[in-house]
């Protein structure tokens, strides 16, 4: 269940911005696996924002989730991907100050296999992607 694999700190007094690297499935089809993500510390958070938030039950563990509506005690995150669970609907609302940053980019790494001048024109032109907040997030919320 853990979503990134690069531990990404909250440094908005000296960088504002930090790096990290998605793996396992929850926001498919928005992050992949291996994607990276530009993150901005201390930016502020809006429903269908993708955030980086301290898991509130392991909090050496970050996970990146889409946050769907403030409630009271902090935020209703949800996964993207519904069947990979590990959002609010497992553990509830999560702390304000467990939310860390806001992703702002993803990248894909160049795949090795992608030598051809056609093959990196195409990964050149689909690589960086801006992460948009999804604005209709609470709308989609799910009960169990």
């Amino acid at each position: 269940m853990p979503e990134l694999s690069q531990e990404t700190e909250r440094g908005a007094g000296v960088v504002p911005f930090g790096l990290a690297e998605v793996t396992g499935p929850s926001m498919v089809p928005t992050l992949y696996h291996g994607d990276r993500l530009v993150v901005r510390y201390g930016a502020r958070i809006r429903p269908g924002d993708v955030v980086v938030l301290r898991h509130p039950f392991q909090q050496d563990l970050l996970v990146v989730k889409r946050a769907a509506e403030r409630r009271e005690g902090g935020w209703w995150v949800l996964a993207d991907n519904a069947w990979a669970g590990g959002d609010s609907t497992d553990y509830g609302t999560v702390p304000e100050e467990l939310v860390l940053a806001k992703v702002w980019f993803r990248y894909r790494p160049r795949r090795p296999v992608q030598r051809s001048g056609p093959a990196l024109v195409r990964w050149a032109l689909s690589a960086v992607r801006p992460v948009f907040a999804d604005r209709s997030a609470s709308r989609r919320l799910r009960a169990r």
